[in-house]
C-alpha cells in the first residue's frame, strides 16, 4: 500500500479498537475507509485479524459487564447469518448489501431522534426479534463488518446501561468474528499478504480499544445513546451513498 493506504489502514485499525471499547457504531466506518484504497473483499478479510485481536481487549475490559439474556437470542440467528453469507459469497454484490442496512439503520435512528418523548422503561429480549436481527447482523457482518446497523436496531431499545449494553455487544460481535474465521480462510482472504498488513495494524487497534473504554466509563447514559444514535444515522447515509 502507498502512504494514503497506510494512514486509512491505521484509522480504520483505530476506529475498530474505539468499537471494541464500547463505542461500537464506531467500528462500521473502517472498512468503507479501506475500500477507498483496495476492493472491500480485501479490506475485509485483512481486518478481520485487528477485530479478532481488538475483540481480545474488549473480552478482558467486559468480562463483568454482559447481559447473557440478550446475547442468548441474538447469537443462533448471527451464526445463521454468516453461514447464509458464505453460501452466497460469489452472488452478493456489497453495495447493494450496503444500501440494505443504510436504509434500515438510517430508518431507525430517524425514529429514535424525532419520536415524542417516552417513559424509557426498557424492552425485554425477545427471541423472535433477536433471532430476526441476528441473522441481518450475522449476514452484513460477513459481507463487510457492518453488522453493527442491524444489530442496533434490536439492542438500543432494551436500554442496557452504557457498559452493560458495551459489554454485550462486545461479546456478541467477538463471538461473531470468531465464527468468520473459518469461511474467510476458505475463500483466500487470510492470504499471507493481508495477514502481514493486519499484524502491522495490530497496535493502533489495541490502541483504540483504551481510549473507547475510556470514554464509555465517563459518558452518562443520555449522553453515550445519543452518540450512538448519530452514529448511527451518519454510517447508515454513508452506506446508502455507496449502495446508490
Amino acid at each position: 500500500m502507498d502512504m494514503l493506504g497506510w494512514v486509512l489502514a491505521v484509522i480504520a485499525a483505530f476506529s475498530i479498537g474505539l468499537a471494541k471499547g464500547g463505542l461500537s457504531m464506531v467500528g462500521t466506518i473502517s472498512v468503507p475507509l479501506l475500500a477507498l484504497v483496495m476492493s472491500p473483499v480485501q479490506a475485509a478479510g485483512i481486518l478481520l485479524p485487528v477485530y479478532i485481536v481488538s475483540d481480545i481487549g474488549g473480552l478482558i475490559a467486559f468480562r463483568r459487564d454482559f447481559d447473557a439474556r440478550v446475547l442468548r437470542t441474538v447469537v443462533p440467528g448471527a451464526i445463521t447469518g454468516i453461514g447464509l453469507g458464505w453460501a452466497t459469497a460469489h452472488h452478493v454484490n456489497d453495495a447493494q448489501v450496503g444500501l440494505v442496512v443504510g436504509v434500515i439503520g438510517l430508518a431507525f435512528a430517524l425514529n429514535a431522534l424525532l419520536r415524542a418523548p417516552v417513559d424509557g422503561r426498557p424492552r425485554l429480549p425477545r427471541w423472535g426479534a433477536g433471532s430476526l436481527w441476528g441473522v441481518v447482523s450475522g449476514y452484513t457482518s460477513f459481507v463487510s463488518h457492518s453488522g453493527a446497523a442491524p444489530y442496533q436496531v434490536y439492542a438500543q431499545p432494551l436500554r442496557m446501561s452504557p457498559m452493560t449494553y458495551a459489554g454485550t455487544t462486545t461479546i456478541f460481535f467477538a463471538i461473531c468474528n470468531a465464527v468468520k474465521l473459518i469461511p474467510y480462510a476458505m475463500l483466500g482472504q487470510l492470504s499471507a499478504h493481508n495477514l502481514a498488513v493486519a499484524a502491522a495494524l495490530m497496535l493502533p487497534g489495541v490502541l483504540g480499544v483504551l481510549a473507547g473504554l475510556w470514554l464509555v466509563r465517563r459518558m452518562s447514559p443520555r449522553i453515550f445513546y445519543t452518540f450512538i444514535t448519530w452514529a448511527l444515522m451518519l454510517v447508515s447515509a454513508k452506506l446508502i451513498w455507496d449502495g446508490i
